[in-house]
């Protein structure tokens, strides 16, 4: 726990550009970015597609975007293959694998808490 007094441990908040909860935290507190990152660890090298198919009520529109953000925060990496018709295929990067074992963690308190939250 905190040992800074009750208003400089609630100040931190307050500075938007260097606030991690804002800036990191929130990247992925959206309802896709997790469930793409996880599926993405479980099949390493994975077409877009395969990742709509893995979360059906996602749609086209809202993967791609995603996805690029993402990509965009270094989370993700797209390759293109020259091929006829183009092959585009996304994996984690080192960044976004890191990530992995403390989502993992999360997951886990969500399997054991999910009952409190089902209703």
């Amino acid at each position: 726990m905190s040992t800074l007094p009750l208003k400089e441990n609630l100040e931190k908040y307050t500075h938007i550009d260097s606030c991690p909860i804002r800036n990191v935290l929130s990247r992925f507190s959206g309802k896709w970015p997790l469930l793409i990152l996880c599926v993405l660890a479980e099949n390493e090298s994975t077409r877009f597609n395969a990742i709509g198919k893995a979360i059906p009520d996602i749609s086209s529109k809202v993967l791609s975007d995603t996805l690029k953000s993402l990509e965009r925060d270094g989370m993700v990496s797209r390759h293109l293959y020259a091929e006829i018709p183009p092959r585009v295929e996304y994996s984690l990067t080192d960044m976004g694998r890191s990530l992995m074992p403390i989502m993992g963690q999360l997951i886990g308190w969500a399997l054991n808490h999910f009952d409190r939250f089902n209703h």
